[in-house]
């Protein structure tokens, strides 16, 4: 039996068959197949899931690139970075999220999501750089856990994150304060030694946010350790004020058995978060007015048109999808679970993935012997992972060559200690 054709995970190279005509399958938007060079003047998040989202004023905005970089082609920065990677060694260690295009993942030294990228980062203390090809937020989450004379590298300063920009400082106080004239002082306990509220933030936020909920008793989760957080919080708390990601948030403490109406939404916009004082103080989770805009894209008519164009299908969504659409698949988990499941399937299987493109492609790639596609039949990364190109990296990495640190990001002591101290609180927070 002849092997089956190898598939290309490369999602730039399918948006530039569909932008010259080569193919016929749709795409949210064709200047992603530019270089990211040429919308990082404009406002917004660029082209992409995002695209749609309002950024917030004074977001970080990247310098212009230089043109050797932007007009080199794809086989050439490819022998650029291997270049600079083997003359610095182990001076530097290259991260790479599970979202970033095939090829920046190449070249990291570490593929996984955050927190595991995170953590990559201090098996490697004597490392004088770390290049975080990710987002912002990342690359603050590594700056809080290396070491003080380790610099964290962003290759391209304009990759935020809408969902963490959903949550801002400001926002979180002021809802803080407005708890608090309903429910009553914030660090009184009651008689049973519970605070009336615990806030816990998804890693995916800011480091000052990161900061807040350490100040005020809080923890940080992930997606994949989401339910345990949780229960660390109702052990310590009458309520959870849960940001930025609503539906991780709701789709939590479902599976823990909360009733909906009693999750109320914090819409930041709004006096009490648009709900009652008497929603408040019967809430069990209060939600973040955020989302994801890449899992937001996931519907249940995408599940429906794919159970009945492929029977059988084993439907796999992330836990940042909507409610309707956790509940209408099969299994919902983290990029982890999603790669530890279809790793885990020894018969050949379809899987239908409700998770960012990159990974998706990557993962068909990876296992030939099974059906893998995504769910969302629109070619529409996400925009701001999408940032990192190829033409960046190089452009660090030769920097460094040169002696010269380049997009370093940096959280100041006074927000850095207690973010640490809420980070701290997850880890010893182990799932069962």
């Amino acid at each position: 039996m002849s092997p089956l054709p190898a598939l290309d995970p490369s999602v730039d190279h399918a948006l530039q068959a569909i932008v010259s005509g080569a193919s016929l399958d749709p795409t949210c938007s064709t200047d992603l197949a530019a270089g990211p060079w040429d919308f990082d003047s404009r406002p917004g998040y660029g082209p992409g899931s995002s695209m749609g989202d309002v950024i917030p004023v004074g977001a970080p905005r990247q310098g212009e690139l230089p043109a050797a970089y932007r007009e080199a082609g794809e086989q050439e920065l490819d022998g650029r970075i291997r270049a600079a990677k083997h003359a610095l060694g182990d001076r530097v260690v290259v991260l790479g999220h599970f979202y970033q295009r095939e090829e920046v993942v190449r070249h990291a030294d570490y593929v996984g999501d955050s927190f595991q990228l995170a953590n990559a980062a201090l098996e490697h203390p004597d490392a004088e750089a770390i290049v975080f090809c990710g987002v912002h937020f990342m690359a603050e989450t590594a700056d809080l856990l290396s070491g003080p004379d380790q610099a964290v590298i962003l290759p391209n300063l304009a990759a935020g994150c809408s969902m963490a920009d959903m949550a801002d400082i400001d926002q979180v106080e002021d809802c803080w304060e407005q708890l608090a004239d309903v429910l009553g002082p914030l660090d009184q306990p009651d008689a049973e030694g519970l605070l009336p509220v615990i806030p816990v933030t998804y890693m995916n936020s800011s480091a000052a946010i990161k900061g807040f909920v350490g100040r005020h008793g809080g923890i940080v989760c992930t997606s994949s350790n989401a339910a345990t957080v949780l229960e660390w919080a109702f052990a310590r708390g009458r309520r959870v004020l849960f940001f930025p990601d609503q539906h991780l948030g709701r789709n939590t403490a479902k599976a823990m058995g909360v009733p909906l109406e009693r999750m109320p939404m914090w819409n930041p916009r709004r006096p009490l978060g648009g709900s009652s004082a008497d929603e408040l103080r019967d809430g069990r989770v209060i939600l973040w007015h955020g989302f994801c805009s890449v899992h937001r894209r996931f519907t249940v008519d995408q599940i429906d048109r794919a159970r009945a164009e492929h029977p059988g299908v084993r439907v796999i969504v992330h836990p940042e999808c909507p409610v309707e659409v956790v509940d209408a698949a099969d299994e919902a988990g983290s990029t982890d679970y999603i790669r530890k499941a279809i790793a885990g399937a020894s018969d050949p299987t379809t899987f239908a993935i409700g998770t960012e493109i990159n990974l998706v492609r990557r993962l068909a790639a990876q296992h030939p012997q099974h059906e893998i596609f995504c769910l969302d039949p629109v070619v529409c990364p996400c925009s701001t992972m999408y940032r990192i190109h190829p033409g960046y990296l190089a452009w660090v990495l030769e920097e460094l060559v040169a002696g010269r640190v380049q997009n370093r990001i940096r959280v100041a002591d006074d927000v850095a200690e207690p973010a640490r101290v809420a980070l701290e609180r997850m880890l010893a927070a182990r799932p069962r």
